[in-house]
């Protein structure tokens, strides 16, 4: 049950809006005019606020603005029958959920405020995680030289506007340097909008950033703003934007330029202020180099960078950041703490870690997952980076067997869909064995697997798992 707050001076738009919202199941509260929308936010926040824009006394957009004083992040659905494309831009501008015009269709209407709803639920979620994961709000670990070295860097550029390029291998933490540079911003108070460029698919890509018009495509029945109008007056961080296509390269460098983006099928322009982070684990002068990525992006980029280095060169960091990730993990799936053994620690300052901090982050909690009290060994991490590293997975297993299989399942099978077939096979394996290591404990075994809880449920009833694990 969700808290909504409904803001319009039309008493039957209120009533029937109340009793639908009632009817789905939420908790609802009615404000008459912008004014008492406002009291009531500051009185407590709700989960969504649906407010018309044209009331007596001030405007929805007003109170949008007042509302934002008290709950930066808190999810509103503009509505108003006199939609005009200022009004539209200026909504989503000021962060507004989605701005949508009377007469609407009440499923659509159900739609998207299930939509909204679920936003400001994995909001809340995130928030509270990494406030639990880091009480300090500061999830950077390490007193490494080099690590002073980055938080410096952070630190000097913060305050700042400018363009900020992280550079790292994967798992050593980019985009927590871009939360870093935001926290410690100037916008902190505004959205911050995190985008993985490859992600996203590339025919998708352009119009999730900028938005469209209405018509610009097939399915486009209605305008929408992109990621980067949403986050107006607030910061994006474009992870992994050395593998962004070359056309949406054009459309970011104008951006940086003019501060200007264009909607897909628009033809106006439309003035945008947002601070741009980005982060790229590619060599961008071999990518420039090769006609992959463009020469003037790449010098518009390349400002203020901040370099992060392997978790090989934090050896001083290594026992830090393992006795962080166990504190969180074990917290996290309500486990007892057992620590880690001297010769695991002999391992941990030995091991390579070419995945960086990442893989020590998954080897801890997997760790954490097969152990049974004591403290953690040498032998246990052995085995989990062996289970955890694709690199080692091949070779515990016959792959001409492997192969052999496949073929034989495809000849007995042709025609028959088989890639999907041999894809149940895998996945039914897969899962049968996660349940298997876990005793049956669904939640570990989703842990292990890296899924969510209803994702394994809804996979333990294709492969028709159920009756066949014990389930604790």
């Amino acid at each position: 049950m969700a808290e909504i707050l409904i803001v319009d001076d039309d008493s039957q738009l209120r009533q029937s809006f109340e009793k639908l919202l009632k009817q789905e199941g939420h908790l609802v509260r009615i404000a008459s005019s912008g004014e008492a929308g406002v009291a009531a936010v500051n009185e407590s926040v709700p989960d969504l606020v649906i407010m018309d824009m044209r009331m007596s006394g001030i405007t929805g957009l007003e109170a949008f603005r007042l509302m934002r004083e008290t709950a930066p992040r808190m999810s509103v659905i503009i509505m108003t029958a006199y939609g005009t494309t200022e009004t539209a831009i200026e909504a989503t501008k000021m962060g507004a959920y989605d701005y949508i015009l009377k007469p609407f269709d009440i499923p659509e209407m159900l739609t998207l405020i299930h939509q909204a709803l679920e936003t400001s639920r994995k909001c809340r979620e995130y928030t509270a995680k990494r406030e639990q994961v880091s009480p300090a709000g500061n999830q950077m670990l390490g007193s490494s030289r080099v690590m002073q070295k980055v938080y410096k860097s952070i630190g000097r550029v913060a305050a700042t506007d400018a363009l900020v390029l992280i550079r790292g291998e994967s798992g050593t933490g980019k985009e927590l340097v871009a939360q870093a540079v935001y926290k410690h911003s100037m916008r902190k108070e505004k959205p911050l909008l995190v985008i993985n460029c490859v992600a996203i698919p590339d025919t998708l890509l352009e119009s999730e950033l900028f938005g469209y018009e209405k018509g610009a495509f097939t399915g486009a029945d209605r305008s929408r703003a992109g990621r980067i109008e949403q986050a107006a007056g607030g910061t994006v961080f474009l992870d992994e934007i050395g593998d962004m296509p070359l056309n949406i390269q054009a459309k970011i460098l104008r951006l940086l330029q003019e501060k200007q983006l264009e909607r897909l099928g628009g033809g106006n322009s439309i003035p945008i202020d947002v601070r741009i982070l980005a982060a790229t684990n590619r060599d961008l002068e071999k990518a420039v180099a090769d006609g992959e990525f463009r020469e003037d992006l790449y010098y518009r980029l390349n400002v203020v960078t901040i370099n992060l280095p392997r978790l090989s060169e934090r050896e001083d960091d290594v026992f830090e950041l393992a006795d962080h990730f166990l504190d969180c993990r074990s917290a996290e799936m309500e486990m007892h703490n057992p620590g880690i053994s001297e010769d695991g620690k002999e391992f941990l300052a030995t091991h390579d870690w070419p995945g960086n901090v990442r893989e020590l982050s998954n080897a801890i909690q997997k760790a954490l997952i097969f152990n049974r009290g004591a403290p953690i060994t040498r032998n246990e991490l052995t085995q989990v980076i062996g289970l955890s590293s694709d690199r080692h997975a091949p070779s515990d297993v016959s792959e001409d067997a492997f192969k052999a299989e496949i073929r034989q399942v495809l000849t007995k099978h042709a025609g028959e869909n088989g890639f999907e077939m041999l894809m149940d096979y895998a996945g039914r394996l897969v899962v049968s064995e996660a349940l298997e290591i876990t005793g049956g404990n669904r939640t570990r075994a989703a842990k292990l697997l890296g899924m969510t809880r209803p994702t394994l449920n809804a996979r333990i009833d294709k492969y028709g798992l159920r009756t066949e694990v014990k389930v604790n």
